[in-house]
């Protein structure tokens, strides 16, 4: 309650100069006798204390006067009558502030305090001041507490003690304290009371400290100003901001009872200054383990370095969670990639390593590098700008030498590039709305399990999220939408990736992306990606499409599983590899693709969905499963499902074990993959020799490597028409391109058999 409730509501009653009809010797209540006329009351108009007063002589054992109106009483409200009092002659009497009090129906309501404290007069011609506080509620200093029913009191004074007295009476005052009860009725203190300025330049850090202490449970109000801290500030107590806080970018700010967005933009008058105080607490309190943005939108003109924010950590790997939210990009030239050329040298048994780099101070970590023999997805991960030297997040393919490289620095909207170390960190259902000009989340150089989850990234400008290093070990991406800005781009012209990897161990499951240029890139081992839809389609007319998942490791021990490959190919490449020719290892190795739909429209019809592009000689399989999978044409058929791209090397189809390739439905496809491959072989004239042709059903065109049973379909016969009982032997990988199997007979011989053919 405060004095604005009663403004407007008449209080104080009349002067008696006025008239004493509007004063009782009752109980004030209408028709009860008042001093008009009466014998024992006169007025004094020059009294030389008092003015103008009344002149009261003492007939009872009680007198009483009481202001006829009706003074309101309000909930929460604190009124005080105050009287002046003097004795003239006679017997001196006590005096002491008394009231009726009155429901709505104008009835009296009994059981309170209707009196104050008496005082005695106690010699003649002394000014003796009585009061009491009259209020709704029972708080110290209030006399009469009175509670919710009374709506109204008839106030004034009671003279008791010995009759006959003479007094004077100063006229009467009533006036709204409330104000004085504010501190113990309200459920919070105010920094100002405390010492806080709030003139944006006197340091308050210490007044705040003490209106915490001081709140014992209650509520600190931030009262209207600009308060200064030039110190960390912490509160165990919830806050109210009117005002506003500036404070150093090094020190924090923890909201410790109410550590929501919605605070912190109002304690800094800035959602983009909010979200980064609140981020700095919540990496330097242990009170919270998640940023709640209670589903605000926070509109951001700059990238947002959040190692910049919290420069006192340069690594963290306690569990905490950004969650419920949005990011609105605005602005346009401070989100343009910085690019940068520079000549450097690259020696692949340091294969990670750029030396010489020219430049060097000016080349950010966290660019993406490209230049001749540069795989895709390579970036700085660190730099040492005293030997001239960067390390790279992969090896470089052919890249020997020395040659100009470009570093571009894309700019994101959480940017952990800062920090050397950032695990068990997670960002859940945040919008990222990018406006083609910003992109998204760039890890730390190094960490594990960072999470995304529940995300939607809304038309980045070059990268929904990047990984510069080792940041993404065990990451996982869990059900985000990635929409692209390049949806009227032909498929081979864009330029846009959602996700890049290059540690072990990532799960990238039930995501939607469409038409990126590429939707994943892989660098590490031990990968799952399953139940995404990713579709990287065009209007053009026999279009050509690009991988939607890209594997850079040829040993990559990945399982894609129960994905929906739409107009996207899987590659397979080596292109992490420093020295891409095959000497030693695995090779093309530990790759499981299942129950998976592939599905393309309007491509050309050399088009696969599945690609083995070796960087090197001599590679072959060592370790491949292709079951389950459906793969449909729409708009025009395929030639096949599988095909190697020889831009650098041919795989070595001389060797190859442990695949299987079964179970796999095809529409619209001219040859369907296999292996084991059962061909059904038909010799109508006789021969010793029958040839039989694979005709390219063998997976990847591979030759012929082992028969693993021909079985006799009917009888087989001599040219005379004998039955023959005996059994041919087999020779394989025959025929120019090795893809056929010869069945080698004791004489010439006619029928049918089937033959179960391998490429392992």
């Amino acid at each position: 309650m405060n004095k604005a409730i009663t403004d407007g509501l008449l209080l104080m009653p009349p002067a008696f100069a006025a008239g004493l009809a509007q004063w009782s010797s009752g109980d004030g209540t209408p028709g009860s006798d008042t001093y008009d006329g009466a014998v024992n009351a006169a007025l004094v108009p020059a009294d030389a204390d008092f003015g103008g007063c009344l002149e009261l002589v003492k007939l009872e054992a009680v007198q009483k006067l009481r202001y006829m109106g009706e003074t309101p009483i309000l909930p929460g409200c604190y009124l005080r009558v105050t009287a002046r009092v003097k004795a003239v002659s006679g017997n001196l009497p006590k005096v002491r502030i008394a009231a009726w009090a009155g429901d709505g129906s104008g009835d009296h309501v009994s059981g309170l305090v209707e009196a104050g404290d008496e005082v005695t007069l106690t010699s003649y011609g002394s000014v003796v001041e009585v009061s009491a506080i009259i209020g709704t509620g029972a708080r110290g200093g209030v006399d009469m507490t009175w509670g919710s029913e009374p709506v109204y009191g008839h106030f004034g004074l009671d003279l008791t003690g010995a009759i006959g007295g003479v007094v004077r009476i100063d006229d009467i005052s009533i006036e709204d304290v409330t104000s004085a009860f504010l501190r113990d009725m309200m459920d919070w203190v105010d920094v100002r009371d405390f010492g806080a300025v709030g003139d944006g330049v006197t340091d308050d850090s210490a007044a705040f400290a003490a209106a915490d202490d001081a709140a014992n449970g209650r509520e600190v109000l931030v009262s209207e100003g600009v308060f200064f801290l030039d110190d960390n500030v912490t509160f165990n107590t919830p806050v109210r901001f009117v005002g506003t806080v500036t404070m150093p970018e090094d020190k924090y700010f923890s909201l410790t009872k109410n550590f929501e967005l919605a605070a912190y933009i109002d304690a800094f008058g800035d959602e983009t200054l909010g979200f980064k105080k609140m981020f700095q607490s919540l990496l330097n309190n242990a009170d919270h383990e998640s940023l709640d943005m209670g589903g605000r939108r926070v509109t951001i003109d700059e990238p947002l370095d959040l190692q910049a924010i919290v420069a006192n950590r340069t690594e963290y790997k306690q569990r905490r969670v950004i969650r419920n939210g949005q990011f609105y990009v605005t602005g346009d030239t401070v989100w343009d990639p910085d690019i940068v050329t520079s000549v450097a040298s690259y020696d692949s048994n340091q294969s990670r390593t750029l030396t010489n780099v020219a430049n060097v101070a000016n080349i950010a970590i966290g660019s993406h590098v490209t230049g001749s023999g540069v795989g895709r997805e390579i970036y700085v991960k660190d730099k040492n700008e005293a030997t001239q030297e960067i390390t790279l997040s992969q090896p470089l393919y052919d890249a020997e030498g020395t040659q100009t490289f470009t570093f571009t620095r894309f700019k994101y909207v959480l940017d952990f590039t800062g920090f050397s170390k950032i695990s068990s960190f997670e960002v859940q259902g945040i919008e990222f709305l990018c406006n083609s000009v910003a992109s998204g989340i760039a890890l730390s150089a190094a960490g594990v399990a960072f999470h995304v989850k529940d995300c939607h990234f809304n038309r980045p400008g070059w990268r929904a999220i990047t990984s510069i290093g080792d940041g993404c070990q065990g990451m996982l991406v869990d059900r985000c939408d990635f929409k692209t800005r390049e949806g009227g781009t032909p498929a081979q012209d864009r330029e846009t990736v959602a996700i890049n990897t290059n540690a072990n161990d990532v799960k990238i499951r039930n995501n939607r992306a469409s038409q990126f240029r590429h939707f994943l890139v892989i660098g590490g081992t031990n990968s799952i990606i399953t139940g995404n839809h990713f579709f990287q389609g065009d209007s053009e007319p026999a279009g050509l499409r690009t991988a939607g998942i890209l594997l850079g490791a040829a040993h990559c021990a990945a399982s894609i599983d129960g994905n929906y490959i739409d107009n996207a190919t899987i590659e397979w490449s080596n292109e992490y590899e420093a020295e891409p020719d095959f000497t030693s290892g695995y090779s093309f190795s530990a790759l499981s693709v299942t129950d998976n739909v592939f599905l393309s429209g309007h491509v050309a019809s050399w088009f696969a969905y599945l690609v083995v592009k070796p960087h090197g000689a001599n590679h072959y399989f060592t370790g491949f499963t292709v079951t389950g999978n459906k793969f449909r044409s729409i708009n025009g058929h395929i030639d096949r499902v599988d095909r190697i791209d020889t831009s650098f090397a041919e795989l070595d189809k001389t060797k190859s074990k442990n695949i299987h390739v079964e179970g796999n439905t095809y529409h619209a496809v001219g040859d369907g993959m296999r292996n084991p491959l059962l061909v059904e072989h038909d010799q109508n004239s006789a021969a010793q020799t029958w040839v039989v042709e694979t005709q390219g059903r063998l997976p990847f065109e591979w030759r012929a490597r082992t028969v693993e049973s021909v079985v006799a379909k009917g009888r087989i016969e001599d040219g005379a028409g004998n039955p023959v009982y005996t059994m041919p032997y087999v020779e394989v990988e025959k025929g120019a391109n090795g893809d056929e199997v010869h069945l080698k007979w004791d004489v010439p011989v006619r029928g049918k058999v089937w033959v179960k053919v391998r490429m392992d």
